[in-house]
């Protein structure tokens, strides 16, 4: 894969999550997190099939979700690592060489609700 585009609402998770983050926990936390959150990103974006990823139609078709557990040990010495990270990425494949965030949503949330879910 060739890189990811983040929709609005996925900017928007982004960001208050690691404002949240920062704010509960500390500027090291956040960068933390942020340093996750990138990895992920880039883990979908060069094969976003990768295990760990499941496809989710009832989310809406050619959708999938991705926890950011499974990228919690790539890039751990530079700022260490996020213990119990509790994210998922929604994407889809919307062309041969983009994956489009659709959302970052946290893993207790019911994600349908947090969705457009209709047929496309």
């Amino acid at each position: 894969m060739a890189g990811f585009r983040l929709t609005g609402p996925a900017e928007r998770d982004i960001a208050e999550l690691l404002d949240w983050s920062g704010d509960n926990f500390g500027p090291a936390a956040r960068r933390r997190y942020e340093a996750l959150v990138a990895a992920a990103l880039g883990d979908i974006a060069q094969d976003w099939q990768r295990i760990g990823s499941v496809q989710r139609e009832d989310l809406g078709a050619g959708r999938r979700v991705y926890h950011l557990r499974h990228s919690r040990h790539r890039d751990r010495a530079t700022t260490g690592i996020v213990q119990a990270p509790r994210h998922i990425v929604v994407y889809r494949l919307t062309s041969s060489d983009i994956v489009t965030i659709l959302r970052v949503l946290h893993d207790s949330m019911d994600l349908a609700r947090h969705l457009d879910v209709r047929p496309e």
